[in-house]
């Protein structure tokens, strides 16, 4: 009776064994495969959102600088030259044209200095007389580019005192 109750259990463990095997190794792979796969894409849609994001960042910063542009123009009447730059939104200028009514804090509130496009790089700035342009390099940081390193231009429209209109890639 004790045999015949150890061989019934032996056999209970085969099966079970037996049913209980697992994935083989090529189902493993398979599997592995997929997910890289699936991860992939999801990654370069990350990617592609983060860019996209830092690009919208640039349009509005530099929207907002343009407006502090204005208030330089109507307070000094005159664009900071282009030897200026963007800085003669921070401080007063010591070189090229003199603005008497600049204000002791100057044109940029907050931190009191022209912030730097999402890439960590310098807004470029040319003053045109009675227009500016201004222009971040993007993620490559270089004049021109394609794709993720185009440029970002900031251009207002001819006449337009407030708003400026933004365009990817364009030339001067």
């Amino acid at each position: 009776m004790l045999l015949a109750r150890l061989s019934n259990s032996h056999k209970t463990f085969k099966t079970a064994l037996r049913s209980q095997r697992g994935f083989s190794l090529v189902e493993i792979l398979v599997a592995l495969t997929l997910l890289g796969i699936a991860g992939t894409f999801v990654a370069g849609k990350i990617f592609q959102s983060l860019h996209e994001g830092k690009v919208s960042a640039a349009k509005i910063q530099m929207n907002q600088l343009a407006e502090r542009l204005q208030e330089f123009r109507r307070k000094c009447g005159f664009y900071p030259e282009t030897e200026q730059g963007l800085e003669a939104l921070s401080s007063k200028p010591s070189v090229g044209r003199e603005c008497k009514n600049y204000p002791p804090d100057g044109f940029i509130g907050g931190t009191g200095s022209v912030p730097n496009d999402p890439w960590d790089n310098f807004y470029g700035y040319v003053n045109e007389g009675n227009k500016f342009n201004m222009v971040s390099y993007g993620s490559d940081l270089a004049e021109g580019g394609e794709d993720e390193g185009l440029d970002i231009w900031f251009r207002p429209p001819a006449g337009a005192e407030q708003q400026g209109d933004s365009a990817e890639g364009a030339e001067f």
